[in-house]
């Protein structure tokens, strides 16, 4: 079981690059790159909102749950 970030996938979709997006949320490229590659144990609501707010998305846009 695992959860599966698609961010590069809603990145890709708005047309957005990782600076960019490290520069509207505030967030270091380190910490959004480990997000992007999903090397990440938690976020935080306030990321993930900060996040969505910029890409213009839901969670669930960046989150996804597998049973593999």
């Amino acid at each position: 079981m695992a959860i599966i970030v698609n961010l590069d996938v809603m990145m890709a979709k708005r047309k957005m690059s990782l600076n960019e997006l490290s520069e509207t949320v505030n967030i270091t490229l380190a910490n959004l790159s480990k997000l992007k590659t999903g090397k990440v144990k938690a976020i935080r609501f306030s990321t993930l909102e900060a996040v969505c707010e910029a890409l213009d998305c839901q969670p669930g846009d960046l989150l996804e749950y597998s049973k593999e």
